[in-house]
């Protein structure tokens, strides 16, 4: 009979099996302090194994299938890699899904984000895509992103921001455009690098001319930091004449 740790059992205790046997301490230390765990940090007091996300992407394969409450459970977990673990499964099984299994899944997200479950950068970016912006490319109706993004809280406000890369990779600039004045304002950093990272991502993948025509309107409203992050693969003349607008 296979044990817990097994991945024929696809269970969220095996699924925390498998994390747990590869955690590295060294690796959690390092982790911790990049990701802000500390006093004082955005991410204060939150509990790191030290497992890398290529090896959770790996784990997640093995686990594919594993039903919608066991991930739950996984995304209740005190431990970092633990609820990143359920949001790589999340977005993996969203892509998979017929709508109205997506639709759960979206319900699942969102709770989970309201409820303060995803709390850092890293765990809104790998599925805020993924699970709320490829159903909002789905059923063709950005609102959902526009009323994430318009929400004050920092991580809920990523999100939407972030959902629209679901969009740019479609080549469609419309969420990334209609979220664009509900944060242009917030100088808060981790809105500004998402912000500005989905601006540059609309000049890479829809059209570098939307970019600039955004720029030659709004680059005056934009926080130092979104502006360095939207205009940071441009050259170098024209990064300059974008900062003398500020």
């Amino acid at each position: 009979m296979p044990t817990s740790s097994e991945p024929g059992e696809l269970t969220a205790s095996a699924a925390v099996d498998a994390v747990t046997r590869i955690a590295d301490p060294q690796r959690a230390q390092q982790m911790s302090k990049y990701l802000q765990a500390g006093p004082g940090g955005y991410a204060e007091g939150d509990e790191f194994l030290g497992v890398s996300v290529p090896d959770l992407r790996a784990i997640a394969r093995r686990f594919r299938g594993i039903a919608r409450g066991e991930v739950a459970e996984l995304l209740t977990s005190t431990t970092h890699e633990i609820r990143h673990l359920a949001l790589i499964m999340m977005g993996d099984a969203c892509a998979r899904a017929d709508a109205a299994e997506h639709r759960a899944w979206v319900t699942d997200y969102l709770e989970a984000l309201h409820a303060g479950r995803i709390d850092n950068w890293d765990l809104v970016d790998v599925a805020a895509g993924p699970v709320l912006g490829h159903w909002c490319l789905r059923i063709g109706d950005i609102s959902l992103l526009t009323d994430t993004a318009a929400a004050q809280p920092l991580w809920v406000r990523r999100a939407g921001i972030v959902g629209g890369q679901a969009f740019l990779r479609h080549g469609d600039a419309v969420a990334t455009l209609a979220v664009a004045p509900l944060v242009v304002g917030d100088r808060r950093d981790l809105i500004q690098k998402a912000f500005g990272w989905m601006l540059r991502e609309m000049g890479k993948r829809v059209d570098p001319h939307l970019l600039s025509e955004y720029l030659d309107t709004h680059a005056a409203q934009m926080g130092r930091t979104a502006l360095g992050y939207a205009i940071e693969h441009l050259d170098r003349p024209t990064r300059v004449h974008y900062r003398g607008l500020r």
